[in-house]
Formats: C-alpha cells, sequence, structure tokens
C-alpha cells in the first residue's frame, strides 16, 4: 500500500494503468476514499448509481486515486488552521512525488470541490475536469451539511491524534461558506479550463450547485447519467471527453483546423 508522508498525516493512494494521468476524488464527503467509487458502506451489496472509473478507464489512463486525510488508511492531526488549502496542499504534494505536472481531474461528490480548489491552487496543472455530483449550500440545505460533517466527527473524534476540540472551527472553516465551499462562483465563471458537468439532484447535490457550475465558460453538461440505465453511456462520454482534452489530442485537433 503506497503512503505519502504529509503534512502532520499520510496519504494512503493508489495508481492504476497508464497513459495520461487523471487524478480521481472519491464520493464520501470527508470519508472521500478509494473504495466509495465501487461501492457505498450504507448500501453493501448495491452497485453504485455510475461505473468505477478505475476499473472503466485504466486501460488509457493512468488514474491516481487517494483517500483523503482521515478517510479511509490515510491519517492526519487537525490543527487551528487546517482548511481546504491543507487538503490541496496534500494533492499537490502527491502529484509532485509522483513527477505529474499536468494532468485531468476526475471529482465526484466533495471531490468537485477538492478537484476545483487544486485548478485554482496551481494554474496550467488542470488540462481538463470531470465534475459528478457536486455538493453545496442551497436555500434549506444546510442542516444536511452540517449534519453530514456532524456524522462523520462523532467517527473521528476518538481517534489518536484527533483533538476533538479543534472539530467546531474546522466544521467553520471548510463548511461556513457557501457555493461548493472552495472556491467561489466567480472563480468558476472565469475557470477556462474544459469541464464535463455530470449534476447533482438531492438535498447535498442539489441542482441549483450545478446550475451555477455550468455557467463556466467551456462546460458541457451530462444529464442524464446517473442509475443502471445511464452508468454505461455516461462513462464512455466521461472516456471521450477525458481522451479528447488531452494535451497532444487537443494540439493535433487545432493543427488540423489551421
Amino acid at each position: 500500500m503506497p503512503v505519502l508522508e504529509v503534512k502532520a498525516g499520510q496519504i494512503r493512494y493508489e495508481v492504476h494503468g497508464s497513459g495520461y494521468p487523471v487524478l480521481l476524488f472519491a464520493p464520501g464527503f470527508l470519508s472521500s476514499r478509494i473504495e466509495r467509487w465501487s461501492t457505498n458502506p450504507a448500501r453493501p451489496g448495491v452497485a453504485q448509481d455510475w461505473l468505477d472509473p478505475i476499473v472503466e478507464l485504466a486501460a488509457e489512463f493512468q488514474l491516481i486515486a487517494l483517500d483523503v486525510r482521515n478517510a479511509g488508511q490515510s491519517r492526519a492531526a487537525i490543527g487551528p488552521e487546517d482548511d481546504w488549502t491543507t487538503y490541496t496542499a496534500d494533492h499537490l504534494a502527491l502529484l509532485d512525488h509522483l513527477d505529474v505536472t499536468r494532468c485531468h481531474v476526475m471529482g465526484a461528490c466533495i471531490g468537485v470541490s477538492f478537484a476545483l480548489a487544486l485548478a485554482k491552487a496551481r494554474p496550467g496543472l488542470v488540462s481538463a475536469l470531470v465534475l459528478q455530483n457536486p455538493i453545496g449550500i442551497a436555500a434549506g440545505n444546510r442542516p444536511a451539511i452540517d449534519g453530514e460533517f456532524e456524522k462523520r466527527a462523532a467517527e473521528v473524534r476518538n481517534w489518536p491524534g484527533i483533538d476533538a476540540k479543534q472539530l467546531p472551527g474546522f466544521h467553520r472553516r471548510m463548511f461556513g461558506g457557501d457555493f461548493i465551499f472552495s472556491v467561489s462562483r466567480e472563480f468558476v465563471r472565469g475557470c477556462d479550463i474544459p469541464m464535463l458537468l455530470m449534476p447533482g439532484d438531492d438535498v447535498v447535490h442539489p441542482a441549483e450547485i450545478s446550475a451555477d457550475l455550468a455557467l463556466a465558460p467551456n462546460v458541457e453538461v451530462l444529464a442524464p447519467w446517473k442509475g443502471p440505465q445511464y452508468r454505461k453511456a455516461a462513462m464512455n462520454r466521461v472516456r471521450d471527453f477525458l481522451a479528447a482534452h488531452r494535451p497532444e489530442a487537443t494540439m493535433a485537433s487545432r493543427a488540423a483546423a489551421r
């Protein structure tokens, strides 16, 4: 099991396949971990509403997957200043460790927030984004978001290295804002990275947040995409989108258009 030492902890990661790199941020709120691409612990034995990109894309891309800090097999202390930038520092450290200087990023649920934070932190790093089922604040759903945090806090508060007194401040710094928490609407509307948006449609993944993300200048909306009848076609579109936006493919397309 590869492990990367980071600030006050360590990050578990996996690398699958070969080709142009794609960094994967799994769903699962603050329990975003590799296995959540294929299974939901709350629904054992029930297939996810999407296909696992690690399985589906490894023949054509190098897939980099991770358990974010304090999810799965990753562990880290929680300090008085930790926030989205702490997570982003982990993700940049992992890419640097793997000598990845440019990559695509696919994020689901909270992974959309991680993906856009990474794109903001290092301009030129991210060549394309797949944004699946984004979380965010919409009218009336803050109790649901706060409830997700409290469930996770109850799980980790007694772990070794976790100071439970830090959790309320960490909660405010991570989820006290609006939109998707890690970046602003203004950033998204000025971000010209090619995006494939797979919209959300429930309380924690509200349609209003996806509608705001759809205002980005270079976005394609893929809908419907969720459920057994759509997930194969959706993954095919994800594969084609990622292939079309590999830097070499983009350069060839531009050359052919001249």
